[in-house]
């Protein structure tokens, strides 16, 4: 179950850094960077839910 909320999180992330764009390096490391941290939260609330 916890692998599906991930998944969903991932492609809603994925979504909104698509839809949203980035029209310079600097815009996507930016959205690189944060794309990695909502993960690494996601990853906290898995460890701390087992």
């Amino acid at each position: 179950m916890m692998i599906k909320k991930m998944m969903a999180l991932l492609m809603t992330m994925g979504l909104i850094t698509g839809l949203a764009g980035c029209n310079t390096f600097a815009g996507a490391g930016k959205d690189i960077q944060r794309g990695g941290e909502v993960v690494e939260e996601a990853a906290r609330d898995v460890q701390q839910n087992m």
